[in-house]
Formats: structure tokens, C-alpha cells, sequence
């Protein structure tokens, strides 16, 4: 039978309860244990595609093409696999397949209820991706905070489980916040209320680990074990670092594994991190400092680009950078231009995906400044859009150019809707989305980065580069070196320049810590 780690958090959210989860499913896997890991989302949308960045930051796309919260990215790079669509369950999805269900009679004139119906749904979709991936382990985050009205289905489904699983099948993990006060005073009673609160519920959490700015000492670990109700060995510290890699070595220095395996009735067995340790040897060591303009219309929020920073920091372990990234909100420039002099002082630039009009020209006026500066620029997605039409109506002289999104009625429509694309159906789970092949154009700067023919990235857009431009676009410069199966460009550069590269796709979801992205390896190379 496999065994489920269920994580929980308290206080508040955002404490990093999903680069905890995915740290615990790196220590169980580095023993030799398959593992793999589920987010709950308690939120009523089928999944995080039609969501704003600043509603719940960014959109992770899996290789199947699901649209997913941020977390199953943070799974992803530290288990080293690829995980689907499926990983990631919504209220959304539990309450459409039961209603479904209901109207297909399948509940066989039952009065349908949270209890048993909901709840029986959501533990069978747990057990079932169990199953189609053969886990030994399976962490599963719920997400929100103990006290959600929205997350309480899932949390009785987690109760529930440890009844029918068994007590040495489930395992119990509540990470919640232990503020530090002016005076420089580390709270505990915070969680004491939280995991009281979890109790309430009918849940007794077999561990406890505290965020907070420091670690905890004896007196405060003492406290959480005996309100908690919890051993004085199950409550670990996890304070912020300077990374998050670093978390899993954390967590095993404290015996978090040891004390796991006890309590799940698994041979205590020792992780093998040497290459984990290797890759943080790397992070440590870096020297040189790069400067990178991070150029989008969500920056006031980190979280929208969070994979985007992942693999940034990735390929400058691989090189010895550090990159210092400076932010600048496109819709800034478009109020005051003269916010392009902080572009004089970067190195190089990564013009930020998104949707929309806003923020837009800000971009189109930055890539104009990066380009005249012959600085090195990486456009991602509908970066890359911008880099084509910033392209025509400067180099090309197409007045007025622009895409179809922004400007529908645009006489140079250089960017276009694709055709597989239809705005009727409505928005969601309607991009072409997921894992495609690309074909590789030999003697180019895209074929010196990946050196092969073929390579396949995930995408997330609606709109391409209109193939009627191409010609009038590449008699100037530009040179798509990379085009998907139907012929969309996929990739595009300029001549005779060091760095002018744009991607259709978004390279940062392949992205993992010891196989970092080529995109993101070339694009810090040419700062060098």
C-alpha cells in the first residue's frame, strides 16, 4: 500500500508549503522510494488558466498541457520528473466530475452531500494517481490555511484516510508561522492556535515544522511539542534561507527523515543527496555578478515569473553567475520613458510573458532601447510577439504594426491569432498548450544552444508570428530558426548579433536544477 504525507498549513499562507512538500518528496525519493506529489486546490475554477497572476501567481504548464498552480513547478524541479495535469485537484474538478456523476445517475437516487460523496471523490482521485504512478509515497498539499471554509472537504478526506489507509500509511505534516515580534521575541502560540484549530477539525499532526526568520530554540520547540501534543522530536524549524534548495538538506540535519520513517514503518534508510549537495556547492560558489533587467506588467508580484527565476538560477550555478535581477514594470515606462536609462546599467534583459494591452508598448519601447544598445535580450512567449513587432514597424518601416491581440484592427497584423485557435469557445483550457516539437534550423544561434534538430518545450499562447510577415521581417534581420510541426515560428533572431532571441514557447518549465535550461544557459553565457 502505498503511504500519503499530508501537508497543511496554518497562520497564513504563502509560507512555502509547497517547496516544503516538495522537499519531503526529494529526501523519500533519494532513499529509493518512487514518489510523486499532489497540490489541492480548494478554489472552484477546473484549474489556474483563466487566473490573473496576481490572484494566485504564476500559471505552471505540465507536459500534457494542464494549466496548474505554481507548486507542481516546485515538484517538479525537485523531484526531477514530470508530473501531469492530474496532479493538481481544484474543487472545481471534484464538484464537476460528482455533479457529472449525479445526472448520469451513477449515485442511483442518493441524496448526493459533501458526506460521503464529495469527500469519497476526492479520496478516490488521491488513490487513483497513486496508483497510475505506481507511488510507494505520495505527498499531497492542501492548500489555503486550516480554518478555510473551501479547503474543509479535503481536510476531512485527509482525516478520513488515515482510518481507512491505516495509521502507518498517513502522515500528518502542519507548517505554520512563528512570527518574530519588534523586540526580537519568537511567537509559538500562532501555531499552538493553528494546530488546535486542525484538532478541531479531527486531525492530530504527526509533525510540525515553523517558518520563521530564525531557528528555533529549545524553549519554543518544547512548547510546540507540548501544546502541540506532539513528540519533541517531530517539530523541526525551517527558517527563511537564502535559498530554497537548501531546505531538504535543512530538514535532514534535524532527522525529519528518521523520524518519518519511524512513525510510516519504513526502513530507516539514509538519503543519498551528494548530487543535491553538489548542485548547492555550485549556488554557493558563484562569483560573478550579472546584472538582469526583468522587464513585464507583474512584477509588483515575484510569484508570476517564479519559474523564470527558478531557471535563471539554475543555469548560473552551471556558469559561476549570479544574476542580480532588476525589475521594471512595463506600464511604468509607457507613463515615463525616461525609466529606459536603467536599461544603460544591465547587462542583458528577459522581456516577461503575459497577456493583454496593458503594459504592452512599454515593452516595445524597452526592446527598441536593448536592441539600439546591442544588449543581449531573451523575449519568452508573448516577449517574443513584441520583439517581432517592435522588429517591423522600426526596421521594417511597417507603420502601425502590432499584433492582433492588442490591436485587432491593425493594418500590419504581425502577430495573429493561429488557426487552430477560436475565441468562441471560450478561454479556458482553449491555448495551445503543453509539451511540442520544435525543428531546429542548422547554423544558427538556436542551433548552437541546443545543438540538435529536434527539441520539444511547452507552450502557453493563442497567438503566433503571421507567416505573411516573415519574408519583409527576415529581408531586415530577422531569422526564425525554430518552427513547430505546422510551421509556426517557434524561434526567432538577428543576424549578426550576439543575443536577439525570442522563443515562442517557455523554456522555464523544463527547467530543473541539475539539468538546467539551454534557453536560460545561452541567454546567461552572452552576459559574460
Amino acid at each position: 500500500m502505498p503511504k500519503y504525507i499530508f501537508v497543511t498549513g496554518g497562520v497564513l499562507s504563502g509560507l512555502g508549503k509547497g517547496v516544503i512538500s516538495a522537499s519531503i518528496g526529494l529526501l523519500v525519493k533519494s532513499t529509493g522510494y518512487r514518489v510523486t506529489a499532489i497540490k489541492i486546490d480548494p478554489y472552484l475554477n477546473i484549474d489556474a488558466g483563466t487566473m490573473s497572476p496576481y490572484a494566485h501567481g504564476e500559471v505552471f504548464v505540465t507536459e500534457d498541457g494542464g494549466e496548474t498552480d505554481m507548486d507542481i513547478g516546485h515538484y517538479e524541479r525537485f523531484l526531477h520528473v514530470n508530473l501531469s495535469r492530474r496532479n493538481n485537484i481544484t474543487s472545481g474538478q471534484i464538484y464537476y466530475s460528482v455533479l457529472t456523476k449525479e445526472r448520469r445517475g451513477e449515485y442511483l437516487g442518493q441524496c448526493v452531500q459533501f458526506i460521503p460523496h464529495v469527500v469519497n471523490e476526492i479520496k478516490n482521485t488521491i488513490r487513483d494517481i497513486a496508483r497510475e504512478y505506481s507511488a510507494d509515497v505520495v505527498t499531497v498539499e492542501i492548500g489555503g490555511t486550516v480554518g478555510d471554509i473551501e479547503g474543509l472537504p479535503f481536510l476531512e478526506a485527509a482525516r478520513q484516510m488515515r482510518f481507512e489507509e491505516g495509521v502507518k500509511n498517513t502522515f500528518y505534516v502542519h507548517v505554520a508561522l512563528a512570527p518574530i515580534l519588534p523586540s526580537g521575541e519568537l511567537k509559538t502560540k500562532p501555531i499552538q492556535h493553528s494546530v488546535q484549530e486542525l484538532r478541531k477539525i479531527g486531525i492530530q499532526p504527526d509533525a510540525i515544522i515553523a517558518r520563521s526568520q530564525k531557528m528555533l530554540d529549545e524553549e519554543a520547540r518544547g512548547k510546540l511539542s507540548l501544546y502541540g501534543n506532539v513528540p519533541i522530536e517531530g517539530v523541526f524549524s525551517c527558517p527563511y534561507i537564502d535559498t530554497p534548495y537548501k531546505i531538504p538538506l535543512l530538514l535532514q540535519e534535524q532527522g525529519f527523515t528518521k523520524y518519518l520513517y519511524e512513525r510510516l514503518d519504513l526502513p530507516n534508510r539514509s538519503p543519498d543527496l551528494s548530487t543535491w549537495r553538489d548542485f548547492i556547492d555550485k549556488l554557493d560558489q558563484r562569483s560573478r555578478a550579472v546584472k538582469v533587467a526583468m522587464i513585464g506588467k507583474y512584477t509588483k508580484i515575484r510569484d508570476s515569473y517564479v519559474s523564470i527565476i527558478e531557471a535563471l538560477t539554475h543555469a548560473s550555478a552551471w556558469l559561476g553567475v549570479k544574476p542580480q535581477l532588476e525589475w521594471i514594470e512595463s506600464t511604468d515606462i509607457e507613463v515615463d520613458s525616461s525609466i529606459l536609462s536603467r536599461l544603460e546599467g544591465v547587462d542583458g534583459a528577459i522581456i516577461l510573458p503575459g497577456f493583454g494591452k496593458r503594459g504592452a508598448e512599454g515593452k516595445i519601447a524597452a526592446i527598441k532601447k536593448l536592441r539600439e544598445s546591442s544588449k543581449p535580450v531573451l523575449g519568452i512567449c508573448f516577449g517574443m510577439q513584441l520583439m517581432a513587432v517592435e522588429i517591423a514597424r522600426n526596421m521594417a518601416g511597417l507603420e502601425g504594426a502590432n499584433s492582433q491581440e492588442l490591436d485587432p484592427e491593425t493594418k500590419h497584423p504581425v502577430v495573429a491569432l493561429a488557426p487552430s485557435q477560436d475565441l468562441k469557445r471560450g478561454y479556458g483550457g482553449t491555448l495551445i498548450l503543453g509539451s511540442r516539437r520544435i525543428l531546429i534550423e542548422p547554423g544558427t544561434l538556436a542551433w548552437r544552444i541546443y545543438g540538435t534538430r529536434e527539441v520539444y518545450e511547452r507552450h502557453r499562447h493563442r497567438y503566433i508570428i503571421n507567416s505573411k510577415y516573415i519574408s519583409m521581417l527576415e529581408s531586415v534581420g530577422l531569422k526564425v530558426s525554430g518552427c513547430s510541426e505546422e510551421g509556426y515560428s517557434e524561434i526567432i533572431e538577428l543576424k549578426e548579433r550576439v543575443f536577439f532571441f525570442g522563443v515562442q514557447f517557455h523554456p522555464e518549465f523544463n527547467s530543473k536544477p541539475l539539468n538546467p535550461s539551454k534557453v536560460y544557459l545561452g541567454f546567461l553565457n552572452a552576459l559574460l
